[in-house]
């Protein structure tokens, strides 16, 4: 693995984000005191569970400046004429606070939990994209699209006017293969990049270039959103125990997610260097040796995908993210209500981010 940073721009301000769960004990205090702090914004994640937007609709009633996204909601479980709707409806609620982060996930969840046939997710992005501008615009929605053609065909259904006000939506692209990293170049608003690693930027960076290139913009224009779980260690013993407890933690991704041989994190990690490695690790998971699983994964998948180590480790992890172009740090926490601020506030402290100290969130808006 190289360790050369392949910056897509120069260093600028980082911004700092939350995972949160709305439904858990403190989490609207959790949300003020973020805010308080300034932190940019919130976002509350969808699986198999609660969904996002309720609960990003309660966030927004407890706070006033914060941005609120949604980590992310799954293409097929909606409409995308109601996930427009759903969108503007927070958007107007909030104040112009919200960002739509979309994903496709995969055959497993969309065919097992909400019926829906897994096929063509870039070609479902992208009609999903232009149906949601569509309607933010407030335009008569007629769609001539290969998955959503709307009116349907040969039907009795007719254009229909949104009874909405126009408004943008920045809709932020969960994207890990090259064809959906390049459609994320050319028409999304932001990015949210699973599995970054800053020493390895191009392998994501360069098919976004080539769409954003497409579309005669810059990849700088996007907001490119890092997820990274956070965790402070006293001194380098405790801080490689928890980089080998994260790096564990991919076992379960790497043997049990994706169907039919398709696993998105696996290709993702493949791309990155991890191919052999990774193969083991999902023989060992899938055969039911799940803890020698774990042990088999690579540590750098656990320390070069987060931020864990002490604050000079953390420190100098931050600084190849903002070298990469990295604009936001989605941070996952863990542990009680005081830990968890006080994480926070030694992260903001190394962040030291112009944008995130004045508070408030600040999307890529269209030029």
């Amino acid at each position: 693995m190289s360790d050369s940073v392949d910056a897509t721009s120069p260093g600028g301000s980082i911004r700092v984000g939350v995972l949160i769960e709305p439904r858990l004990p403190g989490a609207t205090d959790f949300a003020v005191e973020a805010e308080r702090i300034g932190v940019a914004s919130l976002w509350v994640p969808e699986i198999w569970g609660y969904d996002a937007l309720t609960g990003l609709a309660y966030l927004a009633a407890k706070t006033s400046t914060i941005g609120l996204g949604t980590f992310v909601v799954q293409l097929g479980s909606r409409t995308p004429a109601l996930l427009a709707t759903s969108a503007l409806s927070l958007q107007e609620l909030s104040g112009g606070r919200f960002t739509l982060g979309i994903g496709v996930s995969g055959p497993r969840v969309m065919e097992g939990w909400h019926g829906v046939r897994f096929r063509r997710p870039v070609q479902t992005t992208r009609e999903t994209i232009e149906i949601i501008r569509a309607v933010s615009s407030g335009a008569r929605l007629a769609h001539d699209g290969e998955i959503y053609p709307l009116p349907l065909p040969d039907s009795a259904g007719r254009a229909l006017q949104p009874m909405v006000r126009p408004a943008h939506v920045p809709v932020y692209n969960a994207a890990m293969g090259p064809a959906n990293l390049r459609l994320t170049g050319e028409i999304a608003d932001g990015w949210l990049g699973n599995a970054f690693m800053p020493e390895v930027a191009d392998v994501f960076f360069g098919p976004m270039r080539e769409g954003a290139e497409r579309a005669g913009r810059s990849v700088t224009e996007l907001d490119l959103v890092a997820p990274v779980a956070v965790e402070f260690a006293d001194g380098r013993a405790a801080a490689d125990a928890a980089v080998r407890r994260h790096a564990g933690g991919y076992a379960f991704t790497i043997g049990s997610m994706g169907e039919s041989g398709r696993n998105f994190y696996n290709e993702a990690f493949t791309r990155l260097g991890y191919g052999e490695a990774v193969n083991k690790v999902a023989q060992l998971w899938r055969s039911g040796n799940h803890d020698e699983a774990r042990r088999a994964v690579p540590l750098e998948l656990g320390s070069h995908t987060n931020l864990v180590g002490t604050p000079d480790i953390i420190s100098e992890r931050i600084d190849r993210y903002r070298a990469a172009g990295i604009s936001t740090l989605l941070t996952k926490l863990d542990g009680s209500y005081d830990d968890q601020i006080a994480t926070l506030d030694l992260l903001m402290g190394l962040t030291s981010s112009p944008t995130a100290e004045a508070g408030g969130f600040q999307p890529f808006m269209p030029r």
